[in-house]
C-alpha cells in the first residue's frame, strides 16, 4: 500500500492487547485498539482480579472461625453472600480506570468498540470501518472450556466467566477440574460454607505440580471438608424430582453426586473463532491456538498474536511477556527483531497456602532426564512464619548436581506467590545458591526462607576435608 492509516491495529483489550498498545502508543506509533467487550478482558473481568478479590474475603472468614489459633478465645462473623459479592465488583470497578478507554486514550491510543474483522495482512474492518494498517496484532484471548457433558447444557452450569453474578451460596457445589482455577474457586466456596466436591479425570489435583505438593493440597482440602474425586469421569448430568445429579465413573465404580450448583473449570480454549481468522488462513495448531514462530509472527509478516490465543502458558504475566515482543518486531522489523524468551516462566496457584513455581520440578527433570539436586527448606523452622501463625509448606529447589545453578524452584506456603520472585530473578540473571545466600534478608520477614533454603544446600556442599583441617588449626591455636 502507499499508505496506511495505522501502524498497528490491536485486536482485544485484555493484557496482552492492552500492553501491545502501550508499547506502541509509547514509541509514537499510530495505535488502533479494537475490544468488542469490556476493556481489560478476563484478567480484569472474570479472572485475575475477582478470583483474588473472593480469596481474600474467603481467607479472613477461615480466619475468624479458627481465631483460637491465634490466641484469640471467641470471634463472631456475619456475612451475607451478596455483601461479598458486591465487594468483589467493587474491586473491579477500583481497578477498571487502569484499563479504561480514557486512559488509553490519553496515551494516545485509539480505542474502538466493535467487533473486529481481518479482512487481509493489512486491512481490519470495525464497524463498517475500514482500517488499513502495517501491522496487526491479534489478542484475543481465551473463554472456559466446556466439554460435551450429557444433560449439562439442561442445568445453569458456572464458568469462571459467569461465577461472578451469582448472588446465593449454593448449598451443594460440584467443581469439575483440580487444576488452579477448580482449586482456588472451590476452597473460596468451602470456605463461605458451601459443600464442596471436585471431580477430577486425572490421578490428582494440580496434575503439573509433583506429587507430594499435591497430596499436601489434597490433605489440606480434606481437612477443610471438600470431597475429593480423583480418577474419576464425569458421564452425565440428570434432573429427577428437582434433584441434579452428577454421574460419574471409574475403574473403582461409578458415582453419583447431587449439586445445587456446578462448576466447569477443566481448562481454558483460545478464541480463534471469527474474526476473520479462517479468511485470511490464519494457521492453528492441534491445540486450536495460532501458531506462530519464534517471533510471535502469524503465518504472514504482518500480522502478531500474543496472549491466551497462543499460549503455551495461559498467564497474564506471560501475555504481557510476550505483547512486548509482538509489539516490538511489528513495529520494527525489518530492522530489528526478537526471538521471545519463555525460559524462566513463574506461575502460582493461589490456595491457601499458596503453590508457586519456576523452572523445573522433580516431575518435569525425571521426565526431560535432566540430572538434578534437591534442596529443602520447611517453613516451620522460620521465625516469622510462626509468629504469622502460618508455619506449613517448605521450599524445594533444583540445582545442577554439585553446583549451585538453580533448575527450578517449587513453595508450598503462605506468601509463596510472592517469595518466588528471588528465584525468578536469579534464574534470568545467572545467580546461583551462594548469591542467594550472601544477601542480607531483613529480620524476621518471610523472604528470609529463600535464604535459609540456601544455607542448607550449602551446608550440603560444605567441603568436609577443608572443615577437618580448620578443626585442626582451632585446636592448634588453643595450645
Amino acid at each position: 500500500m502507499s499508505s496506511y492509516d495505522a501502524n498497528l491495529v490491536v485486536i482485544g483489550a485484555g493484557s496482552a492487547g492492552l500492553v501491545s498498545a502501550y508499547i506502541a502508543a509509547a514509541v509514537k506509533a499510530k495505535v488502533i485498539l479494537v475490544e468488542r467487550g469490556a476493556m481489560g478482558g478476563d484478567c480484569l473481568n472474570t479472572g485475575c482480579v475477582p478470583s483474588k478479590s473472593l480469596i481474600a474475603s474467603a481467607r479472613l472468614l477461615h480466619r475468624i472461625h479458627h481465631a483460637e489459633h491465634w490466641g484469640i478465645h471467641t470471634a463472631k462473623a456475619e456475612f451475607d453472600f451478596r455483601d461479598i459479592m458486591a465487594r468483589v465488583k467493587s474491586v473491579i470497578a477500583a481497578i477498571e480506570p487502569h484499563d479504561s478507554v480514557e486512559r488509553y486514550t490519553g496515551l494516545g491510543v485509539e480505542v474502538i468498540q466493535g467487533e473486529a474483522n481481518v479482512r487481509s495482512p493489512t486491512e481490519v474492518e470495525v464497524n463498517g470501518r475500514v482500517i488499513k494498517t502495517r501491522n496487526i496484532i491479534l489478542a484475543t484471548g481465551a473463554e472456559p472450556f466446556v466439554p460435551p457433558i450429557p444433560g449439562l447444557d439442561e442445568v445453569d452450569y458456572l464458568t469462571s466467566d459467569n461465577i461472578w453474578e451469582l448472588e446465593e451460596l449454593p448449598p451443594r457445589l460440584v467443581v469439575l477440574g483440580g487444576g488452579p482455577i477448580g482449586c482456588e474457586l472451590a476452597q473460596c466456596f468451602a470456605r463461605f460454607g458451601s459443600k464442596v466436591s471436585i471431580v477430577e479425570m486425572l490421578p490428582r489435583i494440580l496434575i503439573r505440580e509433583d506429587e507430594e505438593v499435591a497430596g499436601f493440597m489434597a490433605d489440606r482440602f480434606r481437612s477443610e471438608g471438600i470431597d475429593l474425586h480423583t480418577g474419576y469421569k464425569a458421564t452425565r448430568v440428570s434432573t429427577e424430582n428437582g434433584q441434579k445429579v452428577l454421574h460419574c465413573e471409574s475403574d473403582d465404580g461409578n458415582l453419583e453426586i447431587p449439586f445445587d450448583g456446578i462448576l466447569v473449570a477443566v481448562g481454558r480454549a483460545p478464541r480463534t473463532k471469527g474474526a476473520g481468522f479462517d479468511a485470511i488462513g490464519i494457521p492453528l495448531t492441534q491445540r486450536r491456538t495460532i501458531e506462530t514462530d519464534d517471533y510471535l509472527q502469524a503465518g504472514y509478516p504482518s500480522i502478531f498474536a500474543c496472549g491466551d490465543v497462543v499460549g503455551p502458558y495461559q498467564f497474564t504475566h506471560v501475555a504481557s511477556h510476550q505483547a512486548w515482543y509482538a509489539a516490538v518486531n511489528a513495529l520494527f522489523r525489518p530492522l530489528k527483531k526478537f526471538k521471545v524468551d519463555y525460559r524462566v516462566i513463574p506461575w502460582a496457584t493461589y490456595t491457601d497456602p499458596e503453590v508457586a513455581r519456576v523452572g523445573l520440578n522433580e516431575l518435569d527433570a525425571r521426565e526431560q532426564g535432566i540430572p538434578y539436586e534437591v534442596t529443602r527448606y520447611p517453613l516451620s523452622d522460620l521465625d516469622r512464619a510462626l509468629a504469622d501463625g502460618e508455619a506449613t509448606g517448605e521450599i524445594k529447589v533444583l540445582t545442577v548436581p554439585g553446583k549451585d545453578r538453580i533448575l527450578g524452584a517449587t513453595i508450598v506456603g503462605s506468601h509463596a506467590g510472592d517469595l518466588i520472585a528471588e528465584f525468578v530473578l536469579a534464574m534470568k540473571h545467572g545467580i546461583g545458591l551462594n548469591k542467594i545466600l550472601g544477601t542480607i534478608h531483613a529480620y524476621p520477614t518471610w523472604m528470609e526462607a529463600n535464604k535459609f533454603a540456601a544455607g542448607n544446600w550449602k551446608k550440603a556442599h560444605a567441603p568436609q576435608w577443608v572443615l577437618g583441617l580448620l578443626e585442626k588449626f582451632h585446636r592448634w591455636r588453643r595450645r
